[in-house]
């Protein structure tokens, strides 16, 4: 009995316009994609065709992108925290001018004293360790990156382009961000600036891809039972049935890994990363695996023996300026007050283990003894300051300033250290006298500092 075949669908079936108007609403916009997709650029199919691996395919992709759901949010919050740390509200948060892009202004804590040193231990070193992840990831979708045509509707090109701008700023802000770490600046533009706006650029096309694959991403993890995918050795690799956006390859070639392998080699070059990061926020013998990390390792010996971000040379201080003839002044509560650094001595010392954090992902935790931020603000007549703005010998760059809040000033671990570990400092960590306040970034413990101005509270 012969069958009739079935016709094509109302989306596929051409339709008569009613009228020019329609035909130019509608028509129109079917004719473009249909001549698109003929117009297809020499080579194209043989690029698609050539990637024939049957691990590709909406499981392995979603286990990749779960990783990364759970993983890159943390990222980001950390590193929008970091930019808190900074103070903006003083203008010395980079970039200065945000825009509404500006977040709510709020006192950075100092406790736990150890904030800092894991927000940017974590945006850094997770940073890192992601970066096998990411690139397992594109390898499991980048035939897609050659589909021809690259849409076929207006909702596909908007979804291409958030795409784009995932991929491409999830890519942007690892390049920057390894090259920031190893003082590599090839790029011509402002690090800070870039990093920032491109993280806000990033997350928006990463909250827009979530919102359109979340609901994907869960019927793929539940399409394979994970344990059984995971027990499924080379030779019983099978591709996955097709898929509605085009993962799996329409001819498939032998395994040569199995899908456990896969995830096994991505997780154990995360695992590598982390072995050569980790020891970047941990001091003792993992400090030594730090590779990644140009500032990262031990430095000399002795208690001065810790990493250095700004050496003496390198921020042009001379023994002259830290001799005997150094003098410290405190301005304040109409009164200006001068020390050297022996009548600092003779002032009642404290002491505080304070971690010290950098930029860069690097920390260390020592000993610190000196004299308390509220005691030189007592003294210079500001019992209770609404900021303190400290100033370095250093004449230019920026290590030479700081602004610092209320609380970071009241703190009883805040000092005006002057010995560490129980040692003076060393030229390159800040002799005579240096900053040192719990969870403060370590670009705003300001070292060789000339003065300190307290300032009062609004009609105080």
């Amino acid at each position: 009995m012969p069958t009739s075949s079935p016709g094509p669908s109302a989306e596929d079936r051409p339709t008569e316009p009613a009228d020019a108007d329609t035909a130019a609403r509608y028509g129109a916009p079917r004719q473009f994609w249909r001549a698109l997709d003929r117009r297809r650029p020499p080579g194209v199919d043989a690029v698609t065709q050539g990637w024939r691996s049957p691990l590709r395919g909406p499981w392995l992709t979603s286990v990749y992108g779960l990783a990364l759901l759970v993983t890159l949010p943390l990222v980001i919050v950390t590193g929008l925290l970091d930019y808190a740390a900074y103070g903006p509200q003083f203008g010395q948060a980079f970039p200065t001018d945000v825009g509404w892009l500006r977040l709510p202004p709020f006192d950075w804590p100092t406790r736990p004293s150890w904030l800092f040193r894991i927000t940017q231990g974590l945006h850094v070193g997770l940073g890192i360790v992601l970066i096998p992840v990411v690139l397992g990831k594109l390898w499991s979708v980048i035939p897609k990156l050659f589909a021809w045509p690259p849409a076929r509707s207006v909702a596909q090109v908007l979804e291409r382009l958030s795409l784009l701008l995932l991929v491409g700023g999830i890519l942007f802000q690892i390049a920057t961000g390894l090259l920031n770490i190893q003082y590599a600046y090839l790029f011509g533009f402002d690090f800070y600036t870039a990093h920032y706006f491109g993280a806000w650029v990033f997350t928006a096309a990463l909250v827009a891809h979530v919102a359109l694959k979340l609901p994907r991403l869960v019927t793929a993890l539940r399409s394979r039972p994970a344990g059984a995918e995971l027990r499924t050795p080379r030779a019983a690799t099978r591709p996955e049935p097709p898929d509605p956006d085009g993962l799996v390859p329409p001819r498939p070639g032998p395994a040569t890994i199995s899908r456990r392998g896969a995830i096994a080699l991505v997780g154990g070059g995360s695992l590598l990363l982390a072995v050569l990061t980790v020891g970047q926020t941990l001091d003792g013998p993992l400090r030594r695996t730090a590779w990644l990390l140009p500032r990262g390792r031990d430095h000399g010996e002795g208690p001065n023996g810790f990493p250095v971000n700004r050496s003496a040379a390198a921020a042009g201080i001379q023994g002259a300026d830290t001799g005997p003839g150094w003098r410290l002044t405190l301005r304040g509560g109409g009164r200006e007050v001068t020390l050297d650094r022996a009548g600092l001595l003779a002032m009642g010392q404290h002491t505080a283990r304070l971690p010290i954090a950098c930029v860069e992902g690097w920390s260390t935790l020592q000993t610190w003894t000196g004299v308390r931020l509220r005691d030189l603000a007592a003294l210079a007549g500001v019992p209770d300051p609404a900021s303190a703005h400290v100033r370095s010998l250093e004449q230019a760059g920026l290590f030479r300033q700081a602004t610092l809040q209320a609380n970071q000033v009241l703190d009883p671990d805040s000092l005006l250290a002057l010995r560490v570990n129980g040692a003076d400092l060393s030229p390159d960590h800040g002799f005579p006298a240096r900053v040192i306040v719990p969870a403060l970034p370590g670009v705003h413990c300001t070292k060789w500092v000339a003065d300190i101005e307290f300032r009062a509270r609004s009609g105080g």
